[in-house]
């Protein structure tokens, strides 16, 4: 919500945060692609184990990260795009603030995202889980 009232390169609490550390550029877009991974993480955990589409844990957490890793790619597809669009304010929109590995960076923090979702809130979830199937038996 933060972002819509700010470009994501002006994002004043994380303006201070960059000054604190001597950061070349406001990092708040770095967070919403943190959370482009941990949140479709848990949605598409829950999904797979409801369904009962993926019974191993490892083979489950493989595609979970794919899924997420693949929700991120489109995202950035969808930047470039409206780059395209956009033109000349492009940078604003976008937030790369000059920053060349701006898309590689975003896509490895929406899989770090994932991947602390996984170990993070596993336990939690499976509690989780489990009471609401006792509630449907």
């Amino acid at each position: 919500m933060v972002g819509g009232k700010y470009t994501y390169a002006e994002v004043p609490l994380f303006d201070w945060i960059s000054e604190t550390f001597e950061w070349e550029r406001n990092n708040y877009d770095k967070v919403g692609h943190f959370v482009l991974g941990f949140v479709p993480a848990l949605i598409t955990r829950e999904i797979l184990i409801r369904k009962q589409v993926v019974t191993s844990q490892r083979w489950r957490s493989f595609l979970i990260v794919s899924a997420c890793l693949a929700f991120s790619a489109f995202y950035e597809l969808i930047e470039w795009w409206a780059a395209i669009m956009i033109g000349a304010a492009a940078d604003d929109f976008l937030g790369t603030q000059g920053y060349a590995w701006d898309t590689q960076s975003n896509m490895a923090l929406a899989l770090a995202g994932a991947i602390v979702c996984l170990i993070a809130l596993k336990n939690s979830h499976d509690k989780q889980l489990a009471k609401f199937n006792k509630t449907i038996s």
